[in-house]
């Protein structure tokens, strides 16, 4: 949620600036602001409420601010309406207004996070003579540290620490101080940050995106740590204010891949990148034919000493989790729970060392997942990452990692992040069965087979969305969609669901289809779209009476299924087929066609596909 950039150079800042917020508009926001100060002179702020546009627009896209220094802020509202007062930077003096314009303030910050005892602090620097202007704890945060730097005659890092130890939340900082001119601070607590360098230069941001075009080299801020930054140099410092080094990373993206390549939206394009990002993930894994999963921590004596297996995760990795639970208890034969984040540490953990847990997360970031991650790893269990980034916080805490290669991916809603978590997942189910000595050589020869066919099958699918695309316009003005499916299918529905409600804002569901005549299909009317799941075998006939039991009710109904399945046509008014492959990786290629058809629904409505209302895609905040 929410963006930050900074650039401090010898070129002008501000179109710098409102590039890389661009760059990170599918963060989600409602108003944005910048604060750029040209050497000695005092900050000048701008903010504008509504699209990055309105705030290109009033500053003539950037060329209105003098300065080669400066900080930049798209926000999403958490204290205080999305209003231009509320909107960041934020400043130190006792403005009136809304801290715009030339601001005589020795401090000019931008934030994100939540800053949890915000009232307690605000009053605490009322009484030492601090008025406030908006309602967010940012301006809370930023008065906190002018406070510390003037009462204790302190340098910037020192306020900052000072800071650090006395709130309670998580945060991204970045800041401006007036007697440091060409200078930017910065600090972090669970919320994501990143700096960059390049020759004379150096940027911040809060996610690769941002700078990608600018520099590929990137250190990632530490918990805890604060940062000082001046044209072509960044200094660490920890909680002590002490020196710390650190090496650079280096992002192997293209800045292309950020980029939307000639299709409409990054969501579509993304979609026709699921292949390419499972074959590299699963490339990644299979060694001369086998599965090789100790760059990941895991070799066979650990797999072998697991007794349970936890998957936590939240939104559509949630879903990954749920489909790979069935799968690694049907081929691994160890029993899994799937847990959301969200609730993961708010009940008694029965974990212990034996216990391997796994936190799903595209950005190595989402903040509950962070925080169930720490749990477990309190409780002793064993923790292995599955993301996206590189040196993300999650990747950095858990025992091990084992990385998707989808690349960057913009569109809120996750396409190919999500195929390549459930490969990676299969690939795990597949190497514990080894490990475990339930999986013979013959069929573990044939699921590693099956595992890298996936890409080009899921090809094949794609060949098939002009179909898709058609059947979507029909349903683009529909009030309610049902998924129904069994098992992994069921798994698969709600991914399918989520997409669709993400993205369209048509009411959808997921079911599993036995549960319908508990409740459920009292809500299935005249012309209710109902989409049945069918891949798995022993399952298919269960799945087709309950939808025949919804056709009854006047549903309309879409059979999704594979080739030579074709008995279904005599029950659904649609059918989508999709590729044989071996039944538990079916889920890679029958989540393709949901993707596309939520896709396509929500571009015949004239939606915003890549940034749906009210959502974000990294929830860095719980």
């Amino acid at each position: 949620m929410c963006g930050i950039v900074g650039y401090t150079g010898a070129r002008p800042a501000a179109p710098i600036l409102l590039d890389g917020l661009s760059r990170l508009e599918y963060r989600g926001y409602d108003s944005a602001g910048l604060a750029v100060r040209d050497g000695e002179r005092l900050a000048e702020v701008v903010k504008a409420t509504g699209k990055l546009r309105n705030l290109a627009e009033k500053t003539d896209d950037g060329r209105a601010l003098a300065g080669s220094c400066g900080i930049g802020h798209t926000r999403w509202a958490t204290h205080g309406e999305p209003d231009q007062t509320n909107a960041h930077p934020h400043v130190s003096g006792n403005c009136k207004g809304s801290g715009s314009g030339t601001v005589e303030s020795d401090v000019v910050g931008v934030h994100n996070g939540i800053i949890e005892n915000f009232a307690e602090l605000k009053t605490k620097l009322q009484r030492h003579g601090y008025q406030f202007y908006s309602q967010t704890d940012t301006e809370v945060v930023v008065k906190l540290v002018d406070y510390y730097y003037k009462k204790y005659k302190i340098g910037p890092v020192d306020a900052i620490n000072r800071m650090m130890v006395r709130v309670r939340g998580s945060y991204a900082l970045a800041l401006m101080f007036k007697d440091y001119p060409g200078e930017i601070f910065a600090a972090r607590k669970d919320s994501p940050m990143i700096i960059g360098i390049s020759g004379g230069e150096s940027y911040l941001a809060s996610d690769v995106p941002a700078i990608l075009k600018y520099t590929r080299s990137v250190y990632y801020i530490g918990n805890l740590e604060a940062a000082r930054l001046s044209p072509g140099k960044a200094t660490f410092y920890d909680l002590n204010g002490d020196e710390v080094q650190k090496e650079p990373t280096q992002i192997t993206w293209d800045a292309e891949a950020a980029e939307k390549g000639g299709f409409e939206h990054f969501m579509i394009k993304e979609i026709h990148e699921e292949p390419a990002a499972v074959r590299d993930t699963l490339n990644s894994l299979v060694k001369d034919g086998a599965l090789d999963l100790s760059a990941a921590g895991l070799t066979e004596e650990v797999m072998r000493s697991v007794s349970t297996l936890h998957i936590v995760a939240c939104g559509s990795a949630w879903h990954v989790g749920m489909a790979a639970q069935y799968v690694i208890e049907d081929i691994a034969e160890l029993p899994v729970r799937v847990e959301l984040a969200s609730e993961f540490r708010y009940r008694k953990l029965l974990l212990d060392e034996r216990s391997l847990v796994v936190i799903i997360s595209q950005s190595g970031e989402t903040a509950d997942s962070l925080a169930a991650l720490r749990a477990a790893k309190e409780k002793g269990a064993r923790t292995l990452a599955v993301v996206n980034v590189v040196g993300s916080t999650i990747a950095r805490e858990a025992d091990s990692v084992l990385y998707t290669l989808a690349g960057p991916e913009i569109a809120v809603a996750t396409t190919k992040a999500y195929s390549a978590q459930l490969a990676a997942m299969y690939a795990l189910a597949v190497a514990l069965g080894r490990a475990r000595g339930r999986v013979a050589d013959d069929a573990y020869a044939h699921y590693v087979d099956e595992l890298l066919a996936i890409p080009g099958k899921m090809e094949r699918v794609l060949e098939d969305k002009e179909r898709i695309q058609w059947f979507a316009s029909k349903f683009a003005s529909a009030r309610d969609v049902f998924f129904i499916g069994r098992g992994e299918d069921y798994a698969i529905s709600l991914e399918g669901s989520l997409k669709m409600k993400e993205i369209s804002y048509i009411h959808s569901e997921a079911y599993a289809a036995g549960e319908l005549k508990h409740g459920t299909i009292s809500l299935v009317e005249e012309g209710t779209l109902v989409i049945g799941v069918l891949t798995q075998g022993d399952l298919f006939e269960k799945t087709v009476s309950n939808m025949v039991e919804c056709k009854a009710r006047g549903a309309y109904l879409m059979g999704l299924t594979s080739f030579g399945h074709y008995s279904v046509e005599d029950t659904v008014d649609f059918t989508v087929y999709i590729p044989k492959a071996d039944e538990h990786f079916m889920g890679s290629l029958a989540v393709i066609p949901l993707q596309l058809l939520g896709y396509y629904i929500s571009v015949a409505r004239g939606l915003d596909v890549d940034k749906p209302r009210n959502l974000a895609k990294s929830v860095t905040v719980e």
